[in-house]
């Protein structure tokens, strides 16, 4: 073994958790090191640079009200954003049909927005009464944590086309379907995001604002600060700890320290080895909060050829292997980009295809919906996040029923001289950069004040 000095704290993983805590803690004075198993950092944050003027955010790229941490950090680095584009008339597919409409809510029949708006308030109501800190100890929480959220739909709408936006719209912010997350969990993560408009929405939403030169260039100013402490292509396989001190072991490498942050999804964080074992609360916990499925695709043209015809290049849609598509154009419009999704079970179906046949799947849809200029863009690729070695999956780790009221209170709960960080523990914005970046302060202030 080599590299075994002493540190003040080690953290496992350079996503912005990590970045977060390591520059934090540097700035107090401690001696870190940061283990990053990729050749980059930022996580679930990747932009990838195309041509000179091209870029495309494969993760995480839109920020919104309320995320103050996000804001501050790229207005701290001199790093600009830019509201995303959603100008002219949006597209909604249902039953084949194709209907152009403004606004949030898609343009469908009357009893199907009653219902749609019915079900949205109850979701937002319940989600009030939830506890941010502790999800578990809500009201009806044991009820609420025993079905999922397909469960509450097949109760609450009963008009077709009422439920299938909703799940659309669902799926698009969740990453899985209705059936495989707790409903509590849902309700806990409407609230760690303000509400349901707040997570759907562009305008005053979470979707509101995009950052100049991709998401990754403030995961990027934050590593340039403390890039003396990163080590990249640093596998962690295993965590031993003692009274006195932490190891934290990989191949060629291991650091003793006071202290170990582990930054990863809990998913990703059960496949290290401890020694001793974790107690059981937090090892079956990293046993059930998979992650979800996501697809991004991108078609790269040279200039936004919908926006001549008042199409702003949102769409939804019932059917076929995309939920939703939005105009990733950068700020300058020098490119036009068609951004869409493919989650949860469609996005299980898509990827079973080999890349020309994904690749033609998404330039048909695009040309029955935006054009048959769609047909030949200058670049198409897309992106899987589940087969992404270090994460496993996007956007987030999600409970399945029952994991919040048995399992939930070892989510953040230090165990000896471990503690975790990432998006999945934090209670605002949770599953969002925001989210990441706060559960990396949160930690810090664990460390210091222990």
């Amino acid at each position: 073994m080599t590299n075994n000095d002493f540190c003040d704290v080690v953290i496992v993983g350079a996503g912005f958790a990590g970045l977060t805590a390591a520059r934090q803690l540097v700035q107090a004075g401690k001696k870190v090191k940061l283990l990053e198993a990729r050749d980059r950092v930022g996580g679930r944050i990747y932009t990838k640079q195309i041509d000179e003027k091209t870029y495309v955010d494969l993760g995480g790229q839109w920020i919104g009200p309320t995320q103050d941490r996000i804001y501050a950090l790229a207005n701290e680095f001199g790093i600009k954003t830019f509201p995303s584009y959603h100008s002219g008339t949006h597209l909604v597919v249902l039953q084949n049909k194709l209907k152009h409409y403004q606004g949030l809510i898609p343009n469908i029949d009357f009893l199907s927005l009653l219902n749609l708006d019915f079900a949205i308030k109850k979701l937002n109501r319940l989600s009030k009464t939830i506890s941010l800190s502790e999800p578990g100890t809500s009201p009806n929480a044991k009820i609420l944590d025993s079905q999922t959220v397909a469960t509450f739909l097949d109760k609450n709408i009963y008009f077709y086309n009422a439920r299938q936006i909703l799940d659309i719209a669902l799926e698009t912010v969740f990453g899985c379907s209705m059936a495989e997350i707790s409903l509590l969990h849902a309700l806990f993560y409407i609230k760690s995001g303000v509400d349901l408009e707040h997570l759907f929405s562009l305008t005053g939403g979470a979707q509101q604002d995009r950052i100049v030169g991709g998401a990754q260039t403030v995961a990027k100013a934050l590593a340039e600060e403390i890039n003396h402490v990163i080590k990249f292509s640093s596998v962690v396989k295993k965590i031993e700890q003692t009274s006195d001190n932490v190891l934290v072991i990989g191949e060629n490498f291991q650091y003793k320290a006071k202290k170990v942050i582990v930054a990863i999804p809990p998913t990703l964080a059960g496949r290290i080895t401890y020694n001793p074992c974790l107690p059981w609360q937090r090892d079956q916990l990293t046993q059930r909060l998979p992650m979800g499925f996501v697809i991004k695709c991108f078609a790269i043209y040279e200039k936004p050829f919908w926006r001549d015809k008042n199409l702003s290049g949102l769409a939804v849609s019932d059917s076929g292997y995309l939920q939703a598509v939005f105009d990733g154009s950068p700020v300058d419009a020098s490119r036009g980009i068609l951004l869409a999704f493919s989650l949860a079970s469609r996005g299980r179906e898509f990827i079973k295809l080999p890349l020309e046949e994904r690749k033609e799947a998404v330039l048909s849809t695009f040309a029955r919906w935006f054009g048959k200029e769609a047909t030949k863009p200058i670049y198409y690729l897309d992106h899987c996040w589940a087969e992404e070695e270090w994460s496993r999956g996007c956007y987030v780790g999600f409970m399945p029923p029952g994991v919040w009221t048995n399992y939930g209170k070892a989510l953040s709960k230090p165990v000896g001289r471990i503690h975790w960080a990432g998006t999945e523990t934090s209670d605002i914005w949770n599953g969002y950069i925001e989210g990441a970046i706060r559960s990396g302060e949160r930690v810090v202030k664990e460390i210091l004040t222990l």
